[in-house]
């Protein structure tokens, strides 16, 4: 096992802009960048089987480091032979370090935190009617589970503990996650907190490393906090940059996270990636909205994951070129169509809006599994087509066409 099992070379550049195409070799197969690495929170993007994955396209898929913990345990992901092995999935595979999850659920808010900032700044923030199950120090964060209220503690040698143990071929460095309800005070004592973790996790990536040699090589990626603070932002890509380990390890990419303004994500991407070395990939965590991706990819995005395809699916919302729109609407009991006549997904396929709307009115677990299929691909091709059009030099103009098209929300696609 080495190092050299990782790898990223980068391909066509957008003029003018950070965007590019790429490949990152791991040793699980190689995704060709830009990608859009689908959520599969507990070994399992729900309601879809791997195989089926694979089948409508994705490259690789990413699981949480905090659920696997609890439930199964990240030991028994080692016995069984890792994540892949243990989800039958052949290709490569993403976990992110459990912070997000440790802090979301800690202050109850789930998913979501904020993409816009509102109400007044509060270091103390929290969800209403929530209480408070993670608690922050400068060695690390205790909380209680969300399943059964038990006390557990993460730190970054934790973190790189599990994350081991899970067998990824792309890991995170433990941070800590702030939102935008945090002073500006908080935002510079938590920047600092996440740099002193990611020394550690580089150290701690360092020795485990070299103890599981009869392991595949797994790369760790570090983690750019700093909310929407361009100085922050910056600062926390010049520190990540420049540090190593103990025995010389560097990062092997970096992951842009944290709670920041939507109309903002452009701007601090690409504050980042003006600091970070182009040869390493940059990972954008939590965004898959159309409008979301092509500001990304533009500037300096070359991975990104996102819950948002599946979760949707599940309660009835559908992707197509001109919005999302819910199918368990009256207006589709008697629409004999596809979901999208241009979609190549197995939904489309082989059934209807009308079959779709009958599955949700009935409540069929069917119905999940046929939306998500189609959501999925729809995502992951949105994404095959970006690239195809960076690597052919028509970028622009296909954001110009997909973007003009694109209304967010819709009543229904248009016939």
């Amino acid at each position: 096992m080495s190092a050299s099992e990782f790898s990223f070379k980068v391909g066509t550049r957008l003029d003018g802009h950070h965007g590019r195409s790429g490949l990152i070799s791991t040793p699980h197969g190689d995704i060709a960048t830009p990608a859009f690495i689908p959520v599969g929170t507990k070994a399992t993007v729900k309601a879809v089987l791997p195989e089926t994955m694979k089948e409508i396209g994705s490259q690789a898929l990413l699981s949480n480091a905090y659920h696997l913990y609890l439930q199964p345990g990240s030991d028994v992901v080692d016995e069984a032979g890792g994540l892949s092995k243990f989800m039958n999935w052949p290709g490569p595979t993403f976990t992110d370090s459990g912070g997000f999850q440790v802090m979301s659920l800690g202050v109850g808010f789930k998913k979501v935190l904020a993409m816009e900032s509102v109400g007044v700044q509060n270091d103390d923030v929290i969800a209403k009617g929530k209480e408070r199950l993670a608690h922050v120090d400068e060695d690390g964060v205790t909380f209680r589970s969300h399943l059964d209220g038990s006390k557990h503690r993460f730190t970054p040698e934790v973190s790189m503990g599990i994350q081991h143990q899970l067998g990824a071929d792309i890991m995170f460095a433990f941070d800590e996650l702030t939102t935008l309800m945090n002073t500006r005070g908080y935002q510079e004592e938590s920047l600092e907190r996440t740099r002193r973790w990611a020394q550690r996790c580089l150290d701690e990536h360092e020795r485990l490393t070299a103890v599981r040699s009869h392991r595949p090589y797994q790369a760790l990626f570090g983690v750019l906090q700093g909310a929407q603070y361009e100085d922050l932002r910056r600062k926390a890509s010049r520190d990540l940059e420049a540090l190593r380990g103990s025995g010389g390890t560097e990062f092997d990419g970096y992951g842009i996270g944290g709670a920041l303004e939507k109309h903002n994500l452009g701007t601090i991407v690409g504050w980042c990636c003006d600091e970070l070395p182009e040869r390493k990939p940059r990972h954008m965590l939590g965004i898959s909205e159309p409008e979301d991706v092509f500001v990304a990819v533009e500037n300096g995005a070359d991975t990104f994951d996102c819950v948002n395809p599946s979760r949707v699916a599940r309660n009835a919302a559908i992707y197509v070129d001109a919005g999302r729109f819910n199918i368990n609407t009256a207006r589709f009991k008697r629409d004999f169509t596809p979901i999208d006549d241009t979609c190549d997904c197995y939904t489309c396929a082989n059934y209807t809006r009308a079959y779709l709307h009958h599955l949700f009115k009935a409540k069929e677990i069917l119905a999940a599994t046929l939306c998500t299929i189609h959501n999925e691909r729809f995502t992951i091709r949105l994404v095959d087509r970006i690239r195809e059009s960076i690597d052919s030099g028509d970028f622009q103009a296909y954001k110009t066409e997909f973007l003009g098209q694109w209304q967010g929300r819709i009543k229904a696609p248009a016939n």
